[in-house]
């Protein structure tokens, strides 16, 4: 009988043994992420994440030049968006440049994602800007695209925060990218999203 208690004690310590070497690194790794805000290596995406993502609304926003987009224009591709106020000046001229050059990096993805540029009339040559970006959908500022920009965060300086928006295929306003962001991080970011989505 004793011995049977014995060999019941030794599986009883054997177990908990087991279970400290499993919840023991999981309960560190809780207390440090919670408790300490540790996060190694730190953060993974270029980008600065909107949370909650934001919903857009359908919106039939006029073109620069003639026409106007249809309703569901931010829905089926990645896009991404950015507005100027005023000239289109040498930063501006910049993101448009690396947002197309990030978009024809990615080869045989490229067809999944889509650029949307929101600017006065008379922000630039309409021409010179179609034959240097020929993939480029080019809203014009009016009081139609107020819904859209409303949700941009810093809604008051939205236009003029030579930002990168992103938004998914279900149309969410889901990250931006400050200023200064390299077109590197950009790229990387969205061979990641294209990886990991079955969506657009």
């Amino acid at each position: 009988m004793s011995e049977l208690s014995a060999q019941n004690r030794r599986q009883r310590r054997l177990l908990v043994g087991v279970a400290l070497m499993f919840f023991a690194p999981l309960g560190l790794s809780f207390y440090l992420y919670y408790a300490r805000d540790w996060h190694p290596g730190g953060r993974v995406n270029a980008g600065e994440l909107i949370v909650p993502a934001r919903p857009l609304p359908a919106l039939v926003l006029p073109l620069l030049g003639t026409g106007a987009t249809s309703p569901q224009f931010l829905k089926g591709k990645w896009t991404f968006l950015y507005a100027q106020r005023g000239r289109c000046d040498e930063e501006c001229r910049r993101h448009l440049y690396d947002t197309r050059q990030v978009r024809l990096a990615l080869d045989r993805e490229m067809g999944r994602v889509q650029r949307v540029f929101i600017g006065d009339d008379d922000c630039c040559d309409l021409q010179e800007l179609k034959a240097a970006h020929p993939d480029l959908i080019t809203v014009r500022l009016s009081p139609a695209d107020e819904p859209l920009l409303a949700l941009l965060p810093d809604p008051s300086d939205a236009v003029n925060a030579h930002r990168v928006y992103l938004i998914d295929p279900l149309g969410n306003l889901m990250m931006f990218y400050a200023p200064e962001a390299k077109p590197k991080g950009m790229l990387d970011d969205m061979k990641r999203l294209l990886r990991l989505s079955s969506i657009g």
